[in-house]
Parts: C-alpha cells; sequence; structure tokens
C-alpha cells in the first residue's frame, strides 16, 4: 500500500484516550482524553481488547493475568454494557493448552459475545488449530476467516498470521482475497465496514513486519464503500491513519508496550516502571449510531 498516493498519516502514540467519529467515512476528533460515553440509543457499541498474551513471563510484565482482568474490569464499568467484545490477536504468548485455557476462563468472565482474530503467537506450531478449535467461528471458512453483521454494521475478521515472518510481515493469500471479494459483492456502499485483523493491513514499519504484503488488493475490494475502520492489534500502542474513505486503528496491549517504530534495535516487550505499566495498556470502547458513524474511544488502564 505504500505505492498509494493519496496518503495521510496521522499518528497518536499510546497514553491518552483519544476519540474519532466517522461518519460517512470521513474521521473527526471529537474528545480527547475523555470518559467513554453510553451508546446512542438507535445504535450500539462493542469494545476491542488486543494481545493479551496469556503465558507471557517477563519484566516487561510477570502477570498478563492481573493485567487483562484490569482491562476487563474496565469494560465492565463502561456506561453501557456492550453489545460485544473483539480480541484482535494474540490471546496467547506460546500458542499452549494452559494458555488457552486461561484465556477463555478469563475472557469468559466478562459475559460478552466475543469474537477473535488470531495473531502469530496463537499459531505456533500448529498453524492456528488449537486456536480455531476455541475460538473460530463454527462453520465459517476452513481458513478461519468470517464475517458477521450487527446493527448495521458488516464485520469482517481477516487472517493474516500463517506465514509471519519478522523481516516480511503479515499476509491474506489469494484464497482469503478472493473470500473478500465475494463476501462484499451485493454488499451497498452506504454499509459501514469494520476490518478486525492482528497485524496492520498498511506499512507502519515494513522493517520489523509491522506490513500486510498484500493488503491492497483487499482495499480495492473495500474502496466503493463509503466508511471502512481497520481495527488490529500487533504493535501494543495506538496508531492511526487516515486514507481515503479508510480510518486505520492500532491497539494497545493488555499485556506490555512494544516500542514506537524505529526507536529501538528490534520490536518486543519493552518493559517500563511498575508505577506506570498501566498507563501503556488499555482498551477501545466503540460507538456506532446511523447519524454519527463510529466514535473510537481508548482508554488506558490507569
Amino acid at each position: 500500500m505504500s505505492s498509494r498516493r493519496d496518503f495521510m498519516k496521522c499518528l497518536a502514540w499510546a497514553g491518552t484516550g483519544i476519540v474519532w467519529s466517522v461518519s460517512g467515512g470521513i474521521p473527526r476528533a471529537v474528545n480527547l482524553g475523555g470518559e467513554a460515553r453510553a451508546a446512542a440509543a438507535d445504535g450500539f457499541s462493542f469494545v476491542q481488547i488486543s494481545d493479551t498474551h496469556m503465558g507471557f513471563k517477563a519484566e516487561a510484565n510477570p502477570d498478563p493475568n492481573t493485567t487483562l482482568q484490569a482491562a476487563l474490569d474496565k469494560i465492565a464499568a463502561l456506561p453501557a454494557k456492550p453489545a460485544m467484545m473483539v480480541h484482535t490477536g494474540d490471546v496467547t504468548h506460546l500458542s499452549k493448552p494452559a494458555e488457552f485455557d486461561t484465556a477463555d476462563q478469563l475472557i469468559k468472565g466478562a459475559k460478552l459475545d466475543t469474537h477473535f482474530v488470531p495473531g502469530e503467537h496463537d499459531v505456533i506450531g500448529d498453524d492456528g488449530k488449537m486456536f480455531f478449535e476455541r475460538f473460530g467461528m463454527k462453520g465459517g471458512p476452513a481458513g478461519g476467516w468470517y464475517s458477521f453483521d450487527q446493527g448495521g454494521v458488516h464485520f469482517v475478521a481477516l487472517v493474516n498470521v500463517i506465514g509471519f515472518g519478522p523481516a516480511t510481515g503479515g499476509t491474506l493469500g489469494k484464497e482469503q482475497l478472493e473470500w473478500l471479494e465475494g463476501d462484499l459483492k451485493g454488499k451497498s456502499a452506504s454499509t459501514p465496514v469494520v476490518v478486525l485483523a492482528h497485524i496492520p493491513l498498511w506499512p507502519i514499519y515494513p522493517q520489523w513486519g509491522w506490513t500486510t504484503g498484500d493488503a491492497e488488493q483487499a482495499f480495492a475490494y473495500l474502496k466503493p464503500f463509503g466508511s471502512v475502520t481497520v481495527l488490529n492489534g500487533h504493535i501494543h500502542q495506538v496508531v492511526q491513519k487516515v486514507e481515503g474513505k479508510a480510518t486505520f486503528q492500532t491497539a494497545m496491549s493488555t499485556a506490555f508496550p512494544q516500542p514506537a517504530a524505529g526507536t529501538a534495535p528490534n520490536p518486543g516487550p519493552m518493559k517500563v516502571g511498575a508505577d506506570k505499566l498501566k498507563s501503556v495498556l488499555g482498551i477501545r470502547d466503540i460507538e456506532y449510531a446511523p447519524a454519527t458513524g463510529l466514535k473510537l474511544s481508548d482508554a488506558t488502564l490507569a
């Protein structure tokens, strides 16, 4: 996608809440640092969590179970109960059965309908077999991608971590791209579309694998839609970009931060002071109403 010319970046590294309204495909900042509000009566809200890394054991966060629970407690305290929750990957750290068990138990405690996409840490050794058995959509396509509709919004959950390489990033593949083309056919251009993925679908920093090589073809199929919002994880911080009618939003982790692109020799867990850890971890609350579109609010766990 780096060859596309109508290109604007808007970067906001994690640390404060940021609210965006997307109406008719045009995002605008509506509030900074405010508390999440109840969804409009004719709309709904949902929440995003990402990169929980169950089983992680290192100084950057000795207890990711506790910070995941803090994130779920923050969700439970929202003014209105969300209609659902989305998890944008790296549920576990090493794809071990006990890690999947722990994640399943904690996330079920939120009592929310939850939709998952895998991260590269969820597909270690078996191309995601255990992940899809636990968290995949039953009866969906064999590759694990799927779509669903909620309150007038079309959600597309993509898999771009199979074959991930730190030097090459993610890929969608021909089969999934053909499925996406068919999935979107017949949908009205006025339908808001929310795309879920783990690895960014735009080249934030290809040197670290923060990119998806064949994402441009996916956006050729999404181009007719007036409002496209992409939610992903992987980089453990908030980075935003607007390109045409699409808004790209990476998310904070509930486990540990990573350095900003290019500010360290490599990506990976970044240690901060114990008193600062929750200020760089967080959740995202998303509200939708037909009159105003999508409003996104990022809040730290601090």
